[in-house]
């Protein structure tokens, strides 16, 4: 027999499930907090990978094959993250995760779109200025509309999120360009692996995240990135072992290239020779 009176059973019980929930809200943060972390470790891992890639640009001095839509495309989405994340659209802090990682992402997709104009044809510079200079006056527009023409972070969220969540699925749909190429010949050259594996990752854990605090905006894009990801380790592994070969003449054609030559001057002069012979025998030559 209980010796609490019914008030004090009623009491306990009321502050052991309140204990209980508390102890699941913090394991919940918890969670919530180690797959943001993992997911900004592989997401500035993700930025990173390219690095690779351009430090490639600066040894040939050349983009040779590389596209710059798919760098120009990762700045946009780093700059609507970084804008959504901030107190201006988010309600206080509740996405600075997206704000720390999508700040190192504007820092190194920048310089990136920078190195390529740089070594760039003349024809490929005014190729990337068409392509980044619209881009970068849409999302001013964008930051401007949110901060000024809607009165609460909702409607500003719904704004910035839903560009947000289309730019990001073309983000991971632009490697489809560089897919298809690698599908025509047969080669993942200009399709670097830690690249694709970053992405992969990423994908895989922004989508954790966004379904961990329920947000459609963060966990949406991954839905696409995921399978996108795979499809391009599974490219990785059919093709890896072959690389695109730019044939060049030996030195055994180059010599019979040149006995060829030689052989078209020798008959040329025995033409002319025997021209010149019937020359003599006739009074007359027509020239």
């Amino acid at each position: 027999m209980s010796s609490h009176s019914p008030l004090q059973n009623i009491f306990i019980s009321s502050h052991l499930i309140s204990l209980e929930r508390a102890n699941n809200f913090n394991m919940a943060e918890s969670l919530r907090l180690a797959v943001a972390v993992i997911g900004n470790v592989a997401s500035v891992s993700l930025y990173a990978a390219p690095i690779v890639t351009f430090k490639r640009v600066i040894r040939k001095k050349s983009t040779e094959e590389f596209s710059c839509v798919p760098y120009i495309i990762a700045l946009l989405n780093c700059l609507l993250f970084t804008w959504y994340g901030l107190p201006v659209v988010s309600y206080q802090w509740e996405n600075f995760p997206l704000v720390t990682v999508n700040g190192v992402g504007i820092v190194l997709e920048l310089a990136y779109v920078l190195i390529y104009f740089w070594y760039s044809t003349p024809k490929g510079k005014v190729k990337v200025a068409m392509v980044a200079l619209p881009i970068l006056l849409g999302f001013c527009a964008i930051a401007l509309a949110s901060a000024f023409a809607f009165p609460d972070h909702r409607h500003r969220k719904l704004l910035v999120g839903s560009i947000g969540l289309g730019v990001s699925i073309a983000m991971y749909a632009s490697p489809l360009i560089v897919m298809k190429k690698v599908v025509q010949t047969k080669s993942v050259e200009f399709m670097p692996l830690p690249l694709s594996l970053c992405s992969f990752l990423a994908s895989v854990l922004w989508l954790t995240y966004g379904l961990l605090i329920r947000d459609i905006f963060v966990a949406g894009p991954s839905v696409i990135g995921t399978p996108l990801g795979i499809l391009q380790l599974v490219l990785h592994c059919k093709y890896w072992k072959r690389k695109v070969v730019i044939e060049e003449p030996n030195k055994v054609d180059l010599h019979k290239l040149g006995n060829l030559e030689n052989l078209d001057m020798e008959k040329g002069g025995l033409e002319k020779g025997k021209l010149g012979n019937e020359c003599d025998k006739n009074t007359t030559c027509d020239v």
